[in-house]
């Protein structure tokens, strides 16, 4: 997609981490930009000194009614939305399935899959009326491959992501959308402190993610040139590749049975 004619992006999860890295990529390029958020007091923080082409939204992922409320008034500010990043997302939770609570699953999913659903039913109908646009779903290197204890729900809900933005991308592409995925390994974010907020209620305690030399910043970087490369994927760690390498050999050698 050529940015320089895209005019509005609305991003979830765009109060911090990814989600501002790839917002403020995004307004390096000129584009206006709606990020939402469901931290209604960080907003105004990040809000602060960056002018009229930024604007925040609270949102909760979760709520359909929200989403149609939250387009219409991102759109009525700054017109029709261009690119829709779906990156709002909790943490790992730190249990073994097996020791899951349902009601953390649920949660899990509810933000991480079915949130970014959420968003691809707001606007991907528009932009394929409009035969232009681009989606970028947020998933996670452990939609890709789950290899570590405590990531069982959230690599479920991640793969899931990957899935439905694969089979998006072929869909859309016939009317001119593109369709992104991100899959990202540790980057430095807020997001285990973030997910607490939203997961205190189920008892769960978020993983602490080990440190990153890898900003947000240099992963909305990433992000922007994807889009305007209309790349499948965005992988911001190549050492990820080896077990991603041997999943596919084990599929390999199955279908090779």
């Amino acid at each position: 997609m050529d940015l320089g004619q895209a005019r509005h992006a609305f991003i979830t999860g765009g109060a911090s981490g990814i989600g501002l890295g790839i917002a403020e990529a995004l307004a390096e390029r000129g584009l206006s930009v709606t990020i939402a958020d469901i931290d209604r007091e960080q907003l105004p923080d990040v809000l602060a000194d960056r002018g009229d082409r930024w604007r925040g939204q609270v949102l909760d992922v979760r709520d359909r009614a929200a989403w149609a409320s939250a387009k219409a008034e991102a759109e009525a500010t700054f017109g029709p939305v261009d690119v829709v990043v779906n990156n709002a997302g909790i943490a790992p939770i730190g249990r073994e399935l097996a020791d899951e609570d349902p009601a953390t699953f649920d949660l899990v999913m509810a933000v991480n899959l079915v949130g970014v659903f959420n968003g691809v039913s707001a606007f991907a109908s528009d932009f394929r009326a409009r035969k232009r646009g681009h989606i970028d779903n947020t998933a996670s290197l452990a939609g890709l491959i789950v290899n570590s204890p405590g990531f069982a729900s959230y690599g479920i809900a991640k793969f899931g992501v990957v899935g439905m933005s694969e089979v998006l991308r072929v869909e859309l592409a016939p009317h001119g959308v593109g369709v992104s995925v991100l899959c990202p390994g540790y980057v430095q974010t807020n997001i285990a402190r973030n997910s607490l907020k939203v997961a205190g209620d189920t008892g769960s305690q978020a993983i602490d993610l080990p440190p990153s030399e890898l900003s947000a910043r240099e992963v909305g970087a990433m992000v922007a040139r994807a889009i305007e490369q209309d790349l499948p994927y965005v992988i911001s760690h190549a050492d990820g590749w080896p077990s991603v390498e041997s999943r596919i050999q084990g599929l390999r050698k199955a279908f090779g049975k």
